[in-house]
């Protein structure tokens, strides 16, 4: 068979042999900076003053859950505030929410119309840190649940030298196998993001359960350079915080610290869902991490080149396409199986096989179009 096989049709071969691998190689750093993860001291109250900020847009099915949650917090009221940020709702979020805050450390504000109106929820954090008076920001989601250790598990992992957590964020358990599906798939996220801290290569992390000192969101100048893009109000602060500061990045595996939130309810949710995060990643600062990305990307259209060209023109690459394949499912459920230890101790596994070939042309798509297309996000028509 090889002896059939032209120059083109070798150095393809040796193309995708060299995605292989540095995919592998990636996969090792996550699974290696997964070993690295300690957990954070004793859960202890910080002695500065805590801001939550939560911005909402059309949350009037959700923020009652979240507001109560907040408040069972089992944390020193004199200790934090929460700030309510809304950004233009056009539902009756803000009126329930008004009318329902029972702790006096609670308030809501409204952002101005005409306040970096094409920064969307980032306007909406930035706007909330402006009228926050806490040494440390903790940011959050509306359609988020919390434990009530949540807050103090999470501040635990502060110490002088630290500058920013991430911390865990996991879809709610459904039934139906979409559900799973998702949850399984953002597990995947979560555990990578963790494991890519732990290497001391920050890189993704979620909004919904970070934290970060306001000194040093000012050291960094804040989201500037950033306020022209609807996101980015997490990674790419964390990325520029890890790069231009002193200051370390944490992941917490605490598991009271885990923020809980709802799965898409449609593919056509979870399919805008994805675009707007693929959509970041052409506007890292770190270019040498946009060209990785970029060859993890170009791994997983490689894959389905390498089925369609066993297919057209030769059946090695049936053969490379199976090593990939093998390769990938295996070094990616050790990393969940890792991951479930540390972090998701519930994480259902069993629906793995069918997420991974589900997984492959979607993020092929969605990569795709995240580059290059628009994307709608709370009602809102954003614009690459």
């Amino acid at each position: 068979m090889l002896n059939d096989l032209s120059l083109l049709n070798v150095i393809l071969i040796i193309s995708f042999l060299f995605l292989l691998l540095h995919y592998l190689r990636f996969l090792q750093r996550i699974l290696k900076g997964l070993a690295k993860l300690k957990p954070c001291a004793e859960e202890k109250i910080p002695h500065e003053f805590v801001s939550i900020i939560i911005p909402f847009r059309n949350e009037e099915e959700n923020i009652l859950l979240n507001l109560k949650s907040i408040e069972s917090q089992n944390y020193p009221t004199e200790k934090f505030e929460v700030i309510y940020v809304d950004d233009s709702s056009e539902d009756t979020s803000f009126e329930v929410l008004k009318q329902n805050i029972r702790r006096e450390n609670v308030r809501v504000i409204s952002v101005p119309i005409d306040y970096s109106v094409n920064a969307h929820k980032k306007r909406a954090v930035r706007y909330g840190i402006e009228n926050a008076k806490g040494e440390i920001i903790v940011t959050t989601d509306a359609d988020c649940v919390y434990h009530e250790e949540w807050l103090i598990s999470l501040l635990s992992c502060f110490d002088s030298l630290t500058g920013f957590v991430s911390g865990p964020v996991e879809f709610h358990g459904g039934k139906k196998i979409f559900s799973k599906f998702q949850r399984l798939e953002f597990a995947g996220l979560v555990i990578t993001g963790a494991g890519l801290i732990g290497s001391g290569q920050p890189t993704i992390c979620n909004a919904a359960n970070i934290a970060y000192r306001k000194k040093v969101f000012d050291e960094v100048s804040g989201f500037k350079d950033q306020m022209n893009l609807s996101s980015g109000d997490d990674e790419l602060l964390m990325q520029k915080i890890f790069k231009d500061t002193d200051f370390k990045v944490k992941f917490c595996t605490n598991p009271n610290a885990i923020v809980r939130t709802n799965a898409n309810k449609t593919v056509g949710d979870f399919y805008q869902q994805r675009k707007r995060w693929a959509s970041k990643g052409l506007f890292y600062n770190d270019k040498s991490l946009v060209i990785k990305l970029i060859l993890i990307y170009m791994f997983y259209l490689g894959l389905i080149t390498q089925l369609l060209l066993s297919i057209i023109v030769n059946q090695v690459y049936l053969f490379s396409f199976t090593i990939s394949v093998i390769l990938k499912f295996f070094t990616e459920f050790i990393i969940l199986l890792r991951g479930k230890k540390i972090i998701f101790k519930t994480l259902d596994l069993s629906n793995f096989i069918l997420a991974q070939f589900v997984q492959i042309p979607y993020i092929i798509f969605a990569g795709f179009i995240g580059a290059f297309g628009n994307y709608l996000w709370k009602q809102r028509k954003i614009k690459r």
